[in-house]
């Protein structure tokens, strides 16, 4: 099974990440729809939902969402705890398209990107995303800024949540951020490990034009603020069919 399959499909990857920021997501999203003019009734597919913090937010705000995620645990978690209209939560794999020239926005928010081992695999989604949106459609892709976070890179970090205890060793390799994740809980120990590709502009520049998407503006970060290389926190794409 491939890291990310095992990682996000585990209960220890949500009580490790529980305490993100809803405001500022929901922050993000304000800007991003007053930015885009995005309209009520606007249909959108957030790729990489996990639990769907920000699909149930766009959903609020009036548009028509399908979310998907490859995490089986996460789609149920939203099923299950999500009763709204005009939205629907499914387990999907990116790198297939959902429903051909049917949306008008998609989003993959969150670093929820650069998992895959074969580069292929990464212009498979993002062309599959594409196929997605009907024509002038919007992709909005939120990354994180590889070198600001490889510059500060925290090397070792222990938490201590619910009183299980994850020690976290960060590393770069290959071009890969790397997280190993040693988890204990009630004596019992566990390892995982998060692989994110170091995806620069250059990188996401070439994915995107080959899936015949042009990249509009480029943000750094959920202020929706130029991008500087050396200092922004995130990459933020946006880009048009």
């Amino acid at each position: 099974m491939n890291w990310y399959a095992n990682w996000f499909d585990s209960n220890y990857y949500h009580i490790l990440y529980k305490n993100r920021d809803q405001k500022e997501a929901e922050y993000f999203i304000d800007n991003l729809i007053k930015k885009l003019k995005i309209i009520k009734g606007n249909k959108l597919i957030d790729i990489a939902c996990g639990k769907g913090r920000h699909a149930i937010y766009f959903n609020k705000k009036g548009l028509n969402v399908v979310a998907v995620d490859l995490s089986p645990s996460s789609i149920n978690f939203a099923n299950l705890n999500t009763k709204m209209a005009n939205l629907k939560f499914a387990i999907h794999d990116m790198r297939d398209v959902y429903k051909n020239n049917y949306f008008d926005i998609a989003t993959n928010l969150f670093t929820s990107f650069g998992y895959f081992e074969n580069e292929d695999d990464e212009q498979k989604a993002i062309n599959s995303i594409s196929k997605n949106l009907k024509k002038d459609g919007i992709l909005v892709v939120d990354f994180m800024n590889t070198k600001k976070v490889i510059s500060n890179l925290v090397l070792k970090e222990k938490k201590e949540i619910d009183g299980i205890t994850f020690y976290i060793k960060r590393s770069t390799k290959n071009n890969y951020i790397i997280k190993d994740i040693e988890i204990i809980d009630k004596f019992k120990e566990y390892q995982y490990q998060e692989k994110v590709k170091a995806l620069t502009l250059k990188c996401f520049s070439k994915l995107i034009s080959n899936a015949g998407l042009k990249i509009i503006n480029i943000f750094g970060n959920y202020a929706l603020d130029d991008f500087n290389v050396n200092s922004s926190e995130r990459l933020i794409l946006i880009c048009k069919k």
